[in-house]
């Protein structure tokens, strides 16, 4: 009996103990939101627009809703006949795209400087030159002879040395490890140092094997993870900038002839 009345008042006494200490602690809670976060929170379509300036991008705001992640607004863009998604935070000062690629807003559309590149550590005499070799101007290109935007950028090269005298590119064989041909297709087309084996290369025709052993594919390799080279295409401005990625020709020229 005594052991029962014992056990009661522990009970009893826990009991008040924690109606007490959530009592206080509501005491000292602050304001927050406790509701949907749309009840304090709101992006129109209209005031999405001009934040990611879709106009000047011809681009339109498809659909804006909560996204997975408190905190931010997932937006649903068309260009063209692309859709895609991006993030604006509660804030609306950010954009959030891709793997964590953060971009305030205000700077949305400022392009960032390029980098610059040591020229002088890039060996020319094994490259396969694309125009004049006494033009004044020389682009160096970093080349996959399997990725599919060095043959868009090749196409693009055409138009340009056909146009212009001044200009040559310099095309320096960078295989990359996701495509498993590039290798030997590279050795091939630097143990000649063939444009036409390049053009062939980006036709889609084969190639034939190697006739030589040369350290140039591997030399290149190793010279594009010093200047910070991760991707194909590659071009390297006359002025040293390092410009990632394909480029159209009209716009290419425009980098070309307003150097920094």
């Amino acid at each position: 009996m005594i052991k029962r009345i014992l056990l009661l008042a522990v009970f009893t006494l826990a009991y008040a103990f924690s109606t007490h200490a959530a009592d206080t602690a509501l005491a000292f809670e602050g304001p927050g939101c406790m509701g949907k976060c749309t009840d304090c929170h709101s992006l129109s379509n209209e005031e999405a627009s001009k934040l990611l300036k879709a106009e000047r991008f011809k681009a339109s705001v498809k659909d804006i809703r909560m996204s997975p992640v408190k905190g931010l607004w997932e937006v649903e863009i068309t260009q063209g006949e692309n859709v895609f998604v991006v993030y604006v935070d509660f804030a609306k000062k950010n954009l959030i795209e891709g793997k964590f690629n953060i971009t305030p807003l205000e700077k949305l559309g400022e392009s960032a400087p390029l980098k610059k590149v040591d020229l002088k550590k890039i060996p020319l005499e094994n490259a396969v030159v694309l125009g004049n070799p006494a033009a004044q101007k020389k682009v160096i290109v970093f080349d996959d002879p399997d990725c599919p935007y060095c043959s868009k950028l090749h196409e693009e090269i055409k138009k340009i040395i056909e146009k212009r005298k001044d200009i040559a590119f310099y095309i320096k064989m960078y295989p990359l490890p996701i495509h498993p041909g590039a290798y030997e297709k590279s050795k091939a087309i630097v143990c000649e140092k063939s444009a036409k084996l390049l053009d062939d290369a980006f036709s889609g025709k084969k190639l034939p094997k190697a006739e030589c052993e040369t350290p140039e594919v591997d030399n290149n390799i190793k010279l594009a993870e010093e200047l910070g080279i991760r991707g194909t295409p590659a071009i390297i401005l006359p002025d040293s900038r390092l410009l990632p990625g394909y480029v159209p020709a009209d716009a290419l020229l425009g980098l070309i002839d307003n150097p920094q």
